[in-house]
Protein backbone atom coordinates (compact mmCIF):
# COMPACT_ATOMS: atom_id res chain seq x y z
CA UNK A 1 0.00 0.00 0.00
CA UNK A 2 0.73 3.57 -0.44
CA UNK A 3 1.29 5.92 1.68
CA UNK A 4 1.53 9.85 1.69
CA UNK A 5 2.45 12.34 4.28
CA UNK A 6 -0.60 14.42 5.49
CA UNK A 7 -0.87 17.36 2.86
CA UNK A 8 -0.48 20.63 4.89
CA UNK A 9 0.35 23.41 3.04
CA UNK A 10 2.97 24.35 5.46
CA UNK A 11 4.59 21.01 4.90
CA UNK A 12 4.26 21.21 1.16
CA UNK A 13 5.79 24.25 0.82
CA UNK A 14 9.12 22.45 1.59
CA UNK A 15 8.65 18.95 0.79
CA UNK A 16 7.07 16.12 0.35
CA UNK A 17 7.78 12.34 1.33
CA UNK A 18 5.59 9.68 -0.18
CA UNK A 19 6.40 5.54 0.60
CA UNK A 20 5.57 3.48 -2.38
CA UNK A 21 5.62 0.00 -3.68
CA UNK A 22 6.92 0.56 -7.28
CA UNK A 23 6.59 -1.26 -10.52
CA UNK A 24 7.21 -0.55 -14.22
CA UNK A 25 4.76 2.45 -14.56
CA UNK A 26 5.44 4.04 -11.03
CA UNK A 27 8.74 6.49 -12.23
CA UNK A 28 5.84 7.85 -14.22
CA UNK A 29 3.91 8.96 -11.42
CA UNK A 30 6.33 10.38 -9.54
CA UNK A 31 7.76 12.28 -12.47
CA UNK A 32 4.61 14.16 -12.18
CA UNK A 33 4.46 15.18 -8.88
CA UNK A 34 8.20 16.46 -8.76
CA UNK A 35 7.19 18.46 -11.64
CA UNK A 36 3.76 19.63 -10.18
CA UNK A 37 6.62 20.62 -6.89
CA UNK A 38 8.94 22.26 -8.98
CA UNK A 39 6.56 24.49 -10.81
CA UNK A 40 5.03 25.44 -7.75
CA UNK A 41 8.55 26.20 -5.95
CA UNK A 42 9.46 28.00 -9.67
CA UNK A 43 12.17 25.50 -9.90
CA UNK A 44 10.77 24.72 -13.21
CA UNK A 45 13.89 24.80 -14.97
CA UNK A 46 15.29 21.48 -13.19
CA UNK A 47 12.61 19.65 -14.42
CA UNK A 48 14.45 17.93 -17.21
CA UNK A 49 17.65 16.90 -15.00
CA UNK A 50 15.51 15.91 -11.81
CA UNK A 51 12.84 13.52 -13.29
CA UNK A 52 15.42 12.13 -15.46
CA UNK A 53 17.40 11.19 -12.11
CA UNK A 54 13.76 10.22 -10.22
CA UNK A 55 13.45 7.86 -13.58
CA UNK A 56 17.10 6.63 -12.85
CA UNK A 57 16.71 5.86 -9.11
CA UNK A 58 13.25 4.49 -9.24
CA UNK A 59 14.28 2.09 -12.02
CA UNK A 60 17.17 0.64 -9.65
CA UNK A 61 14.75 -0.25 -6.72
CA UNK A 62 12.46 -2.23 -9.51
CA UNK A 63 15.44 -4.00 -10.27
CA UNK A 64 17.40 -4.74 -7.04
CA UNK A 65 15.32 -4.23 -4.10
CA UNK A 66 12.97 -7.26 -3.12
CA UNK A 67 9.42 -6.32 -2.32
CA UNK A 68 9.90 -2.68 -4.47
CA UNK A 69 9.47 -1.15 -1.28
CA UNK A 70 10.77 2.76 -1.40
CA UNK A 71 10.45 6.23 0.15
CA UNK A 72 10.44 9.47 -1.73
CA UNK A 73 11.69 12.61 -0.55
CA UNK A 74 11.38 15.65 -2.38
CA UNK A 75 13.19 18.95 -0.81
CA UNK A 76 12.69 22.62 -1.83
CA UNK A 77 16.80 23.84 -0.70
CA UNK A 78 17.71 27.72 -0.07
CA UNK A 79 20.39 26.67 -3.26
CA UNK A 80 17.70 23.96 -5.25
CA UNK A 81 16.00 20.45 -5.32
CA UNK A 82 17.12 17.82 -3.60
CA UNK A 83 15.08 14.41 -3.59
CA UNK A 84 16.28 11.07 -2.10
CA UNK A 85 14.96 7.62 -2.81
CA UNK A 86 15.59 5.14 0.61
CA UNK A 87 15.29 1.41 0.60
CA UNK A 88 15.33 -1.32 2.65
CA UNK A 89 18.01 -3.48 0.98
CA UNK A 90 21.69 -2.74 2.46
CA UNK A 91 24.38 -2.83 0.31
CA UNK A 92 27.08 -0.66 -2.17
CA UNK A 93 26.02 1.21 -5.08
CA UNK A 94 28.32 2.94 -7.23
CA UNK A 95 28.22 4.69 -10.81
CA UNK A 96 30.21 2.26 -13.06
CA UNK A 97 30.32 2.55 -16.85
CA UNK A 98 28.64 -0.27 -18.84
CA UNK A 99 30.02 -1.51 -22.05
CA UNK A 100 28.65 -0.79 -24.90
CA UNK A 101 26.52 -3.82 -25.99
CA UNK A 102 24.91 -3.93 -22.03
CA UNK A 103 21.50 -3.48 -21.98
CA UNK A 104 21.88 -1.73 -18.61
CA UNK A 105 24.13 -0.32 -16.02
CA UNK A 106 24.10 3.40 -16.81
CA UNK A 107 21.46 4.64 -14.30
CA UNK A 108 24.05 6.21 -12.17
CA UNK A 109 26.32 7.42 -14.75
CA UNK A 110 23.57 9.43 -16.39
CA UNK A 111 22.16 10.63 -12.47
CA UNK A 112 25.74 11.90 -11.94
CA UNK A 113 26.22 13.31 -15.73
CA UNK A 114 22.82 15.60 -15.03
CA UNK A 115 22.63 16.44 -11.44
CA UNK A 116 25.12 18.69 -9.36
CA UNK A 117 25.65 16.47 -6.31
CA UNK A 118 24.85 12.43 -5.69
CA UNK A 119 25.37 10.44 -3.29
CA UNK A 120 24.62 7.32 -1.26
CA UNK A 121 24.13 7.11 2.60
CA UNK A 122 24.22 3.60 3.84
CA UNK A 123 22.04 2.40 6.92
CA UNK A 124 22.73 -1.37 8.86
CA UNK A 125 18.69 -1.80 7.34
CA UNK A 126 19.02 -0.31 3.82
CA UNK A 127 20.15 2.95 1.89
CA UNK A 128 19.25 6.16 1.04
CA UNK A 129 20.54 7.53 -2.69
CA UNK A 130 19.85 11.18 -2.98
CA UNK A 131 20.69 13.63 -5.52
CA UNK A 132 20.42 17.36 -5.79
CA UNK A 133 20.35 19.97 -8.24
CA UNK A 134 21.21 23.91 -7.62
CA UNK A 135 18.70 26.22 -8.84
Amino acid sequence: MNQATDLYPAVLATSYRMAFTVGEHSAGHMRRILRMFLTRWELDHLADPATLALTELVANVVRHVSGRRCSVLILREPYGLRVEVADGTPGPVRAKAACPLDAGGRGLVLVEAVTDRWGVDERADGKTVWFECDG
